[in-house]
């Protein structure tokens, strides 16, 4: 099972991390490929059918390169560096009918497989050098170390390194029917995806998958069973996809998270799939919530 945002084909370089030298000189290498990204938007060649990034050679984004700035590494494929950037607000430079800076949502499922991960590792990463200026220890300022794998305190020195947050989804079965929620941000669309939650410190996937559901929808569930992950750079989340079934029907809703939760027969979902059912859409094929459905309607 391969998920948008999976099958990123670099090699993420732990040994060349470890020489600043290294980093410092292929990132001015003839060899070297920069993904360049406004407002973490990455530049995209566009196609009638297709899209895919649009890597920029060195000379490209000298312009752009500060002496002192973050130096983002993601890793080598073919022998070549490949690096990400944001840029400033003359990003004007790149776009044209052909090439433009497009949404990484709406984008990524049109982009190569292994183009989708690359950018999600590249998103992730700048938002968290964007968040991580400052050290949490002491308040001073951090920089970029081991090509952005790691930013360091100029101060006392402590190591910070890149955040991913687990999170719990998971669908939640008893006979032919699952529970789906809908939230706030979804409330007028007749959108409903699985429940889902963050996995708590000293918290299993098994024990947030039963804690999530009944927190949200008040049903007991037992027999979680992993089904599969994906990296999910809104901002650095790593959705854990579960099934689990229920113990109890009755739902009783938690309102500071959801709108609605109800259960939902196959068959009603199989319209839903469809796009042939007006009272309810599901999740699209970005979203690793689309396949626990699908899965679970096929069996």
């Amino acid at each position: 099972m391969k998920h948008i945002f999976t099958g990123n084909s670099l090699d993420r370089g732990d040994v060349e991390r470890r020489n600043e030298d290294w980093i410092n000189s292929n990132s001015k290498s003839e060899d070297a490929r920069y993904l360049t990204m406004s407002d973490l938007n990455p530049l995209v060649r566009l196609g009638s059918n297709s899209s895919a990034i649009s890597w920029k050679a060195y000379t490209d984004v000298e312009q752009f390169v500060e002496e002192d700035g973050d130096l983002i590494f993601l890793g080598v494929k073919n022998n070549k560096p490949h690096f990400v950037m944001d840029l400033p607000v003359d990003k004007e430079k790149f776009t044209n009918e052909y090439e433009d800076f497009v949404d990484a949502r709406s984008v990524a499922t049109e982009l190569p497989g292994e183009e989708a991960g690359i950018l999600a590792q590249a998103r992730a990463q700048l938002e968290w050098h964007r968040k991580t200026q400052y050290c949490s220890v002491c308040g001073c300022k951090t920089f970029s170390i081991r090509g952005g794998q790691v930013r360091q305190c100029k101060i006392c020195k402590v190591e910070h390194f890149p955040r991913t947050d687990p999170v719990a989804i998971m669908l939640v079965y008893k006979g032919d029917k699952c529970v789906l929620g809908q939230t706030k941000a979804r409330s007028r669309s007749g959108f409903y995806s699985c429940l889902a939650g963050f996995i708590d410190q000293g918290e299993s996937i098994e024990e947030a998958v039963m804690r999530e559901v009944k927190e949200e929808a008040g049903l007991m569930v037992d027999n979680v069973v992993y089904h599969s992950s994906q990296p999910w750079p809104f901002p650095y989340s790593l959705m854990i996809g579960c099934y689990g079934e229920a113990l109890t029907e009755t739902i009783v809703l938690d309102e500071d998270e959801l709108v609605d939760a109800r259960w939902f027969t196959k068959d009603h979902l199989r319209t839903a799939l469809a796009g042939t059912a007006d009272d309810l859409t599901v999740p699209g094929r970005l979203a690793i919530a689309r396949y626990l459905i699908e899965k679970w309607v096929a069996q």
